[in-house]
């Protein structure tokens, strides 16, 4: 059997009953029928399985050409091809043939023949072979059904599968492919891949002729996970990874491939995900520490450690309570209760202890950590250290508090000039409250002729100046303008934009006004002191004129000296905190006779002044600037007037009707005199008009007689009184 079995000739002497009569039994227990001919085709041997097969037992000298006219093969040969069997000596194995039985059932056997030859090689007959064939007839449809169901199961998966014939053209693609590709290639002609474009991993493109697909079938080998990108019509891309494997048959020839694609999209953007997360942990600012359910540490970033000083190796494996506080430790088993419920905890400001014992204070944030079926196994802790905030928060009140009660008004505003905040200062400086002025324009302060202002301000603030120490005229919400020194300073957000202006107004009308004042006492101080040197040269003129001796003219300098420091310090008003004068009124012909003394010559035939009117009080107010009048008209008459010729003399007198004190101050023999400009009137003159229109009230006027100077007063009784 071993013979058939190759398809080599078998060579037998003879064939008659001994040679096959001794294994006749043994012929009827085989499974396959055989059949054995001479070589001029006559059977000559059958065994039972034979005749089964064939549906009939050879008929006596019936040849293998005849008994097999009722089955044919496919290609219309039977039995009869023995015939070329014998002659060529090349066996036929398994061929299909079929008969059809009375009953018309066909039937179908596996035929194999062999030449049979003598010791010398010389063909003798044939041996043939025969098998039940009956379910090859279904063969092809069945072949189809496996082939429908194996491409509606391809169909069916969720993952792209195509496949390619040797060359790489591709046969076959499912649906999950056309999804992935977002096209559909055509069959026969597209090779290797179906996608639009391809690209590596890392972005750059690839040709397709060395995608995944390629590569293994030029090398015959499966390739188990490549990692690529393919772009679809549409532009969207796509990471996927291939598992191409070739398809080779039994004798090693390569058939084709097999390539299964899979979407790793969504991995990739996880995997991205989770490793900027990780990196995110890592180098955050704020400690993030990881614990399980007992309250044992499990991971530990460097913003841990910096925040609390232990290293990861120090921290992991440890119980969370190493940073807490002892008079804290009863917030842990309250932590971890509510993360075992699933509830997240935010911004529960607390206090944590370092390594080196100090504390800090902390804002937590923890939240559960989950498994992938959702069950809570630990949790993760944000601690961010607030001390910093609770100072600046400290101080942003303090401020707050500073400038609510800060006596400055202090006033914010945006770009456009709308008002954005508004402290107690500002209403009692500008008289609007809060309310009144938070939304409206900062021009609500600025006089019509003064709007220009306020545009410079805002060119400037917005480029970043500061503005210090800059005077100006406000407006008031009753109408009065108010003099104010202004500092204005940028007001910029976290990313050092200017947003707006802060702006400090403080009222400086009281500081002008002092300004003014000491201004006017310094001109008043020089003013004097240069009559004091005039009159000093006055009296030494005066004394001359009647000393005979420099003793007398000595005596004489000497006394008229003290008189006008007696008189000049009628002038000036007490200084003394609670100390007042002495003497706090006069009547009005003494304050006069002490002024003049000093420029009355005794030693003349005729008195130089001469002093009439009613008695009348002048108060401690009233006092210094009358008495700096009369001084002012004296020391003027010494230097141009009457008081500067011999022969000179001056009337003071005054009357008083109904409320008022009428005094005149005539000169008489002094030199010719023309009036003064007015843009060119002196300080006595301005100090003059200062006294009698400022502070007493009243009138004054000169006039310039050919014969000398003539001052009226007119004085309101009240100013003089107290």
């Amino acid at each position: 059997m071993s013979s058939l079995e190759t398809g080599s000739a078998v060579s037998v002497p003879v064939f008659d009953d001994v040679t096959f009569g001794s294994s006749a039994a043994l012929w009827d227990l085989l499974p396959v029928g055989i059949l054995v001919c001479d070589r001029n085709g006559r059977i000559v041997r059958h065994n039972k399985r034979a005749a089964e097969l064939w549906g009939r037992a050879p008929q006596p000298d019936e040849t293998m050409q005849q008994f097999g006219d009722s089955h044919r093969s496919l290609d219309g040969d039977g039995l009869a091809s023995v015939v070329e069997v014998m002659r060529t000596g090349v066996p036929v194995a398994n061929r299909v043939v079929f008969s059809v039985h009375s009953g018309g059932t066909p039937d179908s056997i596996l035929l194999d023949l062999h030449s049979l030859k003598d010791p010398l090689g010389n063909c003798v007959g044939a041996v043939a072979c025969i098998r039940d064939a009956s379910g090859l007839n279904r063969a092809p449809s069945m072949l189809a059904e496996s082939e429908r169901r194996s491409r509606a199961w391809l169909e069916a998966l969720p993952v792209a599968i195509y496949a390619t014939d040797s060359d790489g053209h591709i046969t076959f693609y499912n649906k999950a492919a056309v999804d992935l590709w977002g096209r559909r290639p055509e069959i026969g002609r597209t090779m290797w891949c179906g996608s639009w474009q391809l690209y590596w991993a890392d972005g750059k493109p690839m040709p397709h002729d060395q995608c995944p697909m390629a590569v293994a079938l030029k090398e015959r080998r499966p390739i188990n996970g490549a990692n690529a990108m393919l772009e679809r019509p549409d532009g969207t891309r796509v990471r996927f990874r291939a598992f191409p494997v070739p398809l080779l048959d039994g004798a090693g020839n390569l058939l084709g491939a097999l390539n299964t694609l899979i979407d790793i999209t969504e991995f990739g953007q996880a995997e991205e995900f989770r490793q900027r997360l990780a990196a995110i942990v890592a180098f955050s600012q704020d400690a993030i520490v990881g614990k399980d359910l007992d309250g044992v540490i499990t991971s530990w970033n460097s913003g841990a450690e910096r925040l609390f000083g232990y290293t990861a190796e120090e921290a992991i494996g440890k119980p969370v309570t190493i940073l807490i506080p002892c008079d804290r430790l009863d917030e842990e088993p309250e932590i971890l209760n509510r993360v075992r419920r699933g509830e997240h905890i935010e911004h529960g400001e607390t206090v944590r202890r370092r390594k080196d014992g100090s504390l800090v204070d902390v804002s937590l944030a923890v939240s559960p950590i989950r498994d992938t079926e959702g069950r809570v196994i630990g949790a993760s802790k944000i601690a961010r250290e607030i001390t910093q905030r609770h100072q600046v928060e400290e101080f942003r009140q303090r401020l707050a508090s500073i400038v609510e009660s800060s006596q400055d008004a202090i006033i914010g505003k945006d770009l456009d000039g709308i008002i954005t905040s508004w402290n107690h200062g500002a209403e009692t400086l500008f008289g609007y409250t809060a309310e009144e002025a938070i939304g409206k324009p900062a021009t609500i302060l600025i006089p019509a002729d003064q709007i220009d202002e306020e545009l410079d301000i805002l060119r400037r603030i917005r480029r970043g100046e500061r503005i210090e120490h800059y005077e100006t005229v406000r407006r008031r919400k009753d109408g009065r303008l108010v003099d104010i020194s202004l500092a204005i300073s940028p007001i910029k957000d976290a990313m050092g934009r200017v947003v707006g202006a802060a702006k400090i107004a403080r009222d400086i009308t009281e500081r002008r006004r002092t300004e003014e004042q000491r201004q006017l006492l310094l001109r008043e101080m020089n003013h004097r002191v240069k009559n004091l040197f005039s009159l000093a040269g006055g009296i030494v003129t005066l004394s001359a004129r009647s000393a005979e001796t420099p003793t007398d003219l000595a005596a004489a300098v000497r006394e008229r000296l003290t008189a006008l420091a007696h008189a000049h310090d009628l002038t000036l008003p007490d200084l003394s905190a609670g100390a007042p004068r002495a003497q706090t009124t006069a009547s009005l012909r003494s304050l006069i006779e002490t002024i003049v003394l000093p420029f009355e010559d005794v030693e003349a035939r005729h008195r130089r002044v001469s002093i009439d009117g009613p008695e009348v009080a002048i108060g401690v107010n009233a006092m210094t600037g009358v008495a700096l009048l009369i001084h002012e008209f004296a020391t003027n008459a010494l230097k141009y007037g009457a008081f500067s010729l011999p022969g000179g003399r001056v009337r003071i007198d005054w009357t008083i009707v109904r409320d008022m004190l009428l005094l005149q101050w005539e000169e008489e023999g002094g030199p010719p005199l023309e009036p003064p400009d007015e843009e060119s009137a002196g300080f006595g003159t301005l100090l003059a008009r200062r006294i009698v229109g400022g502070q007493l009230g009243g009138r004054i006027s000169h006039i310039w007689n050919r014969d000398g100077l003539l001052v009226s007063l007119s004085l309101p009784l009240a100013a003089l009184s107290d």
